[in-house]
């Protein structure tokens, strides 16, 4: 599995590619970003087993466009502080109803209910390892 892992390219030729282990807590630290916005029903799924186009997707749900593309400006603000990454690509922060951000290894998809239910990507990557992100909770008040 290391080899195959090896031989992969990075998504950005300027970039070595993360291992499996750092996309991971990349897709762990975007889950968070969500989570501080109150994203509800995070889940990542480890895709690099069955696509080439990364190793682990997030997907999020947001209850108005407003909290989806806060959510998604959250992941970028915190994934730069703290991997010092912009996403290679963005798509849909005008609409807000799913703004995906493709950081090559990681995919982060921040939708609304409606959007989620539709598109259904849990159901569509479904035979990738799936797992529920659970969230620090708020702390009690002082």
């Amino acid at each position: 599995m290391a080899e195959a892992q090896a031989t992969k390219p990075s998504p950005e030729p300027n970039r070595p590619r993360l291992d499996l282990d750092d996309s991971k807590a990349l897709a762990l630290l975007a889950a968070d970003a969500c989570d501080d916005r109150k994203a509800t029903d995070i889940v990542l799924i480890r895709v690099e087993e069955i696509s080439s186009i990364a190793d682990w997707f997030v997907i999020a749900s947001g209850f108005t466009d407003v909290q989806v593309r806060a959510m998604a400006r959250s992941v970028e603000d915190k994934l730069e502080e703290h991997t010092g990454r912009l996403p290679l690509r963005k798509e849909g922060q005008n609409e807000g109803r799913w703004v995906l951000l493709d950081y090559g290894e990681v995919i982060v998809h921040c939708l609304t209910p409606d959007e989620r239910s539709y598109y259904d990507l849990e159901s569509f990557w479904g035979h990738g390892e799936k797992e529920s992100f659970v969230g620090s909770p708020d702390a009690p008040p002082a």
